[in-house]
């Protein structure tokens, strides 16, 4: 296949240009980013975004593979001597790993089968005269009896017939156009059914599969991947029921050529096998996959969505927090940060069970909030949380009582990944001096100053945002976690004197080298005064700076443009269209005034034209110009904010509360009201203007404030179900 061939296919497929396709491809083959491409060449690609871009590069790699693929197909046969110019053509203008696998098929080197001991005994021919179902006289007895041959094992009349049957059976096997037949009828007509293992007495959490029967085309994602996580628990036995009766009637339309010559039954029983013993187990083995497959791509997806959205959310900035990882025996560790996330101090407290020194606990806190000025205590949301949210919940009640008139409020933080956090490497490299258990709790606080640049220093996996994560393909879901990380923190742009090594690792264009260079020239010299400076670091080159430069920030930077996302190569652009409009740069905020009165006027495009520019770069431009140094993630509702504590028993059903959604799932939403079980929003009970809906993503998204009603509590299992009313804007 031609290189235009595949642009052509993909452009068929994605409903893009050939010349973008083949754009994209060059650019990437270049070594740009995702991120570069989306925002600074929407001109030369066609105005694509990082979706779609990601989408044309995601082909163009299944094609790369398809095409070492079929390369080897073809050395291999070509090495038997079996390459036909019709196989050729086949093997070539193939368009899917699926049917290059089933051409090469009867040409794949196999272990021993009973095909081939049967060849070694001579039956081949047998086999192939029983295959042709030409018109013969005689009978069936008298023509294998031909073939006995004791030297070869063939002693009788059934081992011959019996070993022509296994030659035909794995032709039928083989057999591209049976295999595409039985594949349609598995998935339109198959179903999966599970029954519990007769050794499983209990409950479990596969009750709901312990007698399950689904459609294979009406199957839940989820679904796939209970069954077949319980299958590997040895909870359930999962298999696959087809219309046996249709499925042969399939494979005969194929292979029967003429039903009244002598061999008709011997066919029909070959048939059989090759349905029972060969096609069956291994298109049961396919379809499976292919379902867990397709389960993957779908909790992978809900999972990057929802991690995408846990990395944007709003950050409270410019204010002192006190972190507090919970804890009972070992005590509660205590930690103050700064504005900019560094560390001031820290201690550990024991106001919960065993110890309930609530009075000695009181005195520590309110010392370390005096001290450093705290305005929020983050607590951590594991072990004993609830009970550490009590005692805060009452000291912040004794200091209004007292009349303190330092208002403080506290929020429940997810702890998930600060334990795997305090023990790396990035940890350790930060607070040296400090044991593992204190710097959990420093995480915990910076991931309410700042998610997207604490989160960045975990595994994406460990942030506990999915559903069955561990259990699906792990190199396309770190692939595609890779991919959210990247856009998030491109999106939102970085400091780059602030920034940390592994913020500035997921930067666009740059490695973890050059970021640990960056930084240590930012140590060496002090902060960065210009963009221009960058290319002074080790390993950074007109390349890489051209790549990365446009999503840093320097906030105090002499030339205010090193705090937009306008890129470099576009500044003069930028002074021109402030010289037409008599706009000074340095006066920002009297040039926002002046340049928003002329953008209602303005004819964008003939403007565009006039500066040598593309509409998007124009618009770009513009939008930095009016908002230099804006956080996308600003206009996003900020985290609730708690004074006091809510209790389950304080519950009653139609009560009206605000929680926080903390993850988004097929069947529903789990939401943070306060207390110590997260509620259940049932996808039954979403609605939009009345209206139910398919898909909890379709309204809801980690991080969402919502308006819930209570409507049933089950105080003995912990459950509180919702009904959803609104969702703050």
């Amino acid at each position: 296949m031609t290189e235009s061939q595949i642009f052509e296919h993909i452009s068929k497929k994605l409903s893009f240009s050939t010349k973008q396709i083949h754009t994209v491809s060059n650019f990437l083959d270049e070594g740009a980013t995702i991120p570069f491409l989306a925002r600074y060449r929407r001109e030369v690609t066609g105005d694509l975004d990082e979706e779609q871009l990601r989408a044309i590069r995601d082909d163009l790699e299944y094609f790369k593979t398809l095409e070492q693929r079929r390369n080897t197909i073809l050395n291999s046969i070509r090495e038997q001597n079996k390459l036909t110019p019709e196989l050729e053509k086949s093997i070539s203008d193939c368009m899917d790993l699926t049917t290059l696998e089933d051409l090469y098929l009867p040409y794949k080197p196999k272990r021993k089968t009973r095909a081939s001991i049967a060849r070694e005994k001579g039956l081949e021919p047998l086999a192939q005269l029983i295959f042709d179902q030409a018109t013969m006289k005689g009978s069936v007895e008298d023509i294998a009896a031909t073939y006995i041959d004791s030297e070869k094992g063939v002693e009788t009349i059934e081992h011959a017939l019996q070993g022509a049957n296994d030659i035909i059976a794995e032709w039928v096997n083989e057999n591209v156009e049976v295999r595409d037949k039985l594949r349609k009828e598995f998935r339109n007509y198959g179903a999966v059914t599970s029954k519990k293992v007769s050794a499983v007495t209990d409950r479990t959490v596969y009750e709901a599969y312990y007698d399950f029967k689904c459609r294979i085309k009406f199957l839940r994602p989820h679904q796939v991947l209970a069954l077949n996580r319980g299958e590997r628990e040895n909870i359930l036995s999962v298999g696959l029921d087809v219309l046996e009766e249709q499925c042969l009637d399939h494979i005969d339309s194929v292979i029967l050529k003429n039903e009244d010559h002598i061999f008709t039954d011997n066919v029909l029983d070959a048939i059989e096998d090759a349905f029972k013993r060969l096609l069956f187990p291994a298109l049961e083995r396919e379809i499976r996959n292919e379902l867990t497959e397709i389960a993957d791509e779908h909790a992978i997806s809900t999972f990057a969505e929802n991690m995408k959205n846990l990395l944007l959310q709003p950050p409270l900035s410019q204010k002192i927090i006190m972190g507090i990882d919970p804890a009972f025996r070992t005590g509660c560790k205590v930690a103050v940060i700064d504005a900019t996330g560094k560390y001031l101090a820290g201690d550990t407290i024991y106001p919960t069970e065993p110890f309930k020194k609530i009075a000695e606990a009181e005195k520590t806190i309110e010392r370390l909030i005096e001290a450093h000025h705290v305005d929020i205590i983050a607590i951590g949301n594991g072990t004993a949380s609830r009970e550490t949210e009590m005692f805060v919940a009452n000291y912040l009640q004794k200091r209004r009582e007292q009349g303190s008139d330092r208002e403080l409020f506290y929020l429940i933080v997810s702890e998930a990944g600060a334990s795997v956090y305090s023990a790396s490497t990035i940890a350790r490299d930060e607070f040296p001096d400090l044991d593992a258990a204190q710097r959990g709790n420093i995480s915990i606080a910076r991931r309410v100053l700042d998610p997207l640049a604490e989160l960045v220093k975990i595994d994406p996996k460990s942030v506990g945002v999915g559903l069955y994560q561990h259990d699906v393909n792990q190199y396309k879901l770190s692939k595609k976690l890779d991919d959210v990380v990247e856009s998030c923190v491109n999106q939102v742009g970085v400091n780059l004197n602030t920034a940390s090594a592994s913020l500035l690792t997921h930067v666009s264009g740059l490695s973890k080298t050059i970021s640990e260079n960056i930084v240590k020239v930012r140590e060496k010299n002090g902060p960065f005064k210009s963009r221009e400076q960058l290319l002074k670091v080790a390993g950074v080159g007109e390349f890489k700076y051209q790549q990365s430069v446009g999503f840093l920030r320097i906030p105090d930077a002499t030339n205010p443009l090193d705090n937009t996302a306008i890129h470099p190569e576009t500044y003069d652009t930028a002074k021109k269209l402030c010289d037409k409009f008599g706009l000074d740069l340095k006066n920002l905020t009297n040039l926002q005034l002046k340049l928003s009165e002329h953008v209602k006027t303005m004819n964008r495009r003939q403007i565009a034209d006039e500066l040598g520019v593309g509409l998007p770069t124009f618009d770009l431009i513009i939008e930095n110009l009016l908002k230099p140094g804006r956080d996308p993630r600003e206009s996003l509702p900020k985290p609730i904010l708690r004074q006091d504590l809510l209790k389950l028993e304080d519950l009653s059903v139609g009560d009206k509360l605000q929680g926080t959604v903390r993850n988004v799932v097929d069947f529903g939403a789990f939401i943070d009201l306060g207390v110590k079980q997260d509620g259940l929003l049932h996808i039954s009970k979403m609605t939009v203007d009345g209206s139910k809906i398919d898909n909890p993503h379709d309204i809801l998204s980690v991080g969402d404030i919502l308006t819930v009603a209570i409507e049933s509590i089950d105080a003995e299992r912990g459950r509180i179900s919702l009904q959803f009313i609104s969702k703050q804007k």
